[in-house]
């Protein structure tokens, strides 16, 4: 289940008030929003490299609202089409997400998400619940999604590029099958209780999930940013994210 551009981009602006210490953050992850919008509503094309026209406008856009570091690798780097279609080839295809750099993370991600997305919306999905990776396009899930179901809450898993969601097993670990409980701590912190770390004692990894049934109002890529106060406690205490969100974080 997607929600929309429009409902993220709100619920960003949002939780910039909700969560101070995440609103310099938020603020910059609402203006990917707005560019990614008409990416995802317009683009009719398939091949991943027609992508590359929009990074002269990325590039500037953050230069006026992003950190110098980004907007100086993209003024060096991505100005040439052809780095620009090598970048996300690579990264659509698989070849180079493993060893990628943080700042090349972040441009190939703002445009292939929307593009993802957008083809995933056009298909039928088969949904196997033991997957631990997406069943569209092989990504890492970027968040868990609890809904209420009987007295209970059924799991789900959010698949960080493409944004297609499917059903997992509540007490298994995605990154390498540790199914015993104790193995799997659980975080909540106050003031955040709808957000919680997942965490596993085995592959010392961590994924945070958006519990719906005590925030309906959560929308789960959004809400799995402005809680960045979770990852420094996952990080403080050994563990390593699962898939590293848009931002790098």
């Amino acid at each position: 289940m997607r929600g929309g551009f429009d409902q993220r981009i709100a619920r960003a602006e949002e939780l910039a008030a909700k969560y101070p210490g995440s609103a310099e953050l938020l603020a910059f992850y609402r203006e990917m929003l707005i560019f990614q919008k008409p990416i995802f509503a317009e683009l009719q094309s398939t091949d991943v490299r027609d992508l590359a026209a929009y990074f002269p406008s990325l590039i500037e856009l953050v230069g006026r609202v992003g950190p110098d570091t980004l907007a100086d690798f993209g003024r060096k780097h991505l100005r040439d089409a052809a780095a620009g279609k090598a970048l996300l080839t690579g990264y659509w295809e698989g070849t180079a997400r493993s060893n990628v750099d943080p700042e090349s993370h972040f441009f190939a991600r703002v445009l292939l998400q929307p593009f993802a997305e957008s083809l995933a919306s056009r298909v039928p999905t088969e949904f196997v619940a033991s997957a631990s990776t997406c069943p569209f396009c092989s990504s890492h899930p970027g968040a868990g999604v609890l809904r209420g179901e009987g007295d209970g809450a059924k799991r789900s898993l959010l698949c960080s590029l493409c944004a297609t969601e499917w059903p997992y097993r509540r007490i298994l670990c995605p990154k390498c099958g540790e199914e015993q409980k104790d193995k799997l701590p659980v975080y909540i912190a106050a003031g955040m209780d709808h957000v919680r770390v997942e965490a596993c004692d085995t592959c010392r990894t961590f994924l945070k999930s958006v519990d719906l049934t005590k925030n309906g109002l959560a929308v789960p890529e959004v809400d799995e940013v402005a809680t960045l106060a979770l990852d420094f406690w996952a990080a403080e205490h050994g563990y390593a994210k699962l898939q590293l969100n848009l931002l790098g974080m």
